[in-house]
């Protein structure tokens, strides 16, 4: 009887795989080696061990990453000054980059090198920071302050009229929470500030009633979600570990609230953050475009116009110490908040107790952010 072909064949493949097969052998495996981490996941925890903040950790960490894959994908231990150089280079003549972006790029890289990669790297003190130049910030007069804040509604107006007001930054004003507003003596606690600083600044006059209104409608607000089982927000640092209910208390709370909650990941808890930044920034620039105002019209804009308002109205009304006295105080509609004399102080001649800076900005606060 004859086997066919196809059968022989595939009966000899057959043995000569099990004649190949290794023989299984029973080994014990030790614990599974930690995977090392990441040189970016190193990155962060570097900077977070150092208390930079948020967005220093996103801009450094986007720069590097940029810094990467502008060398195809090379890691930087194998790369030294020439790659930065022509990365610097590229993004000044290629980019067309402010010497500002140019030198913040090379500081995330200076930080890779020296605080993550720790290498010993001399080279990296030959590197020559780009010049900045020096500009005139924009001023609006106070017509245009006007004319602006006219052209702004709800929420976004009062948080403008502390921008001009108080001289607070965008950040400084979203961020502001209840316990930060002492209407009893007409001052604001601007809390980490720049450089992770506190100082004290002046509540404008005529915002205050609005704002008081305004806080006994987050109040309720507030009040309607504790009984929804939400009214959490976050708390900096590691205030939520030691005291676990301020989350929730009224003092905690945000002056400008955001309108809708969120679940936090790790805790679970039905949070409100702060109104985003952007919701202020689109109300004054379409205000400024409304109000035809002919300049380049930020919320940092009404920081620059504060400082030199009030070295405008120093300068025109001296003490008798012939230093710069308070900004217009017999104007009536003015922004600022007057001087008061309270129950056993001495009188105040130059207004509330602040700070040098925020009372009579020095001249180059007008070319400084």
């Amino acid at each position: 009887m004859l086997v066919p072909w196809t059968t022989v064949s595939l009966s000899y493949a057959v043995a000569f795989r099990e004649a190949r097969a290794p023989a299984l052998a029973v080994r014990e495996v030790g614990p599974a080696a930690t995977p090392k981490p990441r040189l970016l996941d190193r990155v962060r925890e570097a900077i977070r061990a150092r208390h930079y903040s948020r967005r220093t950790e996103k801009t450094y960490v986007a720069w590097m990453r940029r810094y990467i894959f502008f060398h195809a994908k090379r890691h930087p231990a194998e790369m030294g000054a020439p790659e930065i150089t022509r990365f610097l280079t590229s993004l000044a003549v290629d980019g067309k980059v402010a010497a500002s972006t140019q030198n913040q790029a090379l500081s995330a890289l200076l930080f890779l090198y020296r605080e993550v990669l720790l290498q010993e790297v001399p080279w990296l003190d030959d590197l020559v920071y780009a010049k900045r130049p020096h500009h005139l910030p924009v001023v609006l007069t106070r017509e245009e302050i006007r004319a602006v804040l006219g052209q702004i509604h709800g929420v976004p107006r009062l948080m403008a009229f502390l921008l001009y007001g108080a001289g607070l930054r965008l950040l400084e004003c979203a961020c502001l929470r209840v316990k930060d507003i002492d209407a009893g003596r007409n001052q604001i606690v601007v809390r980490a500030g720049k450089g992770n600083k506190d100082r004290l600044t002046m509540l404008p006059a005529a915002i205050k009633v609005d704002l008081l209104r305004h806080l006994d409608g987050v109040r309720d607000q507030h009040q309607r979600d504790l009984q929804a089982g939400a009214g959490w927000v976050e708390l900096p640092g590691a205030l939520a570990r030691k005291y676990p209910n301020a989350g929730r208390e009224w003092p905690w709370q945000w002056v400008f609230p955001a309108t809708r909650i969120y679940v936090d990941r790790l805790t679970g808890h039905r949070r409100r953050h702060h109104l985003h930044e952007s919701v202020l920034q689109r109300a004054v620039r379409a205000a400024a475009l409304r109000a035809g105002i002919a300049k380049r019209v930020s919320c940092h804009t009404f920081r620059h116009s504060f400082a030199t308002h009030l070295l405008d109205d120093g300068q025109r009304h001296p003490d008798s110490s012939g230093t710069p006295g308070p900004p217009r105080c017999q104007h009536h509609h003015d922004l600022h908040a007057c001087p008061q004399q309270g129950p056993g102080r001495r009188p105040q001649p130059r207004g509330p107790s602040l700070p040098r800076y925020d009372t009579h900005p020095p001249r180059t606060s007008r070319r400084r952010s």
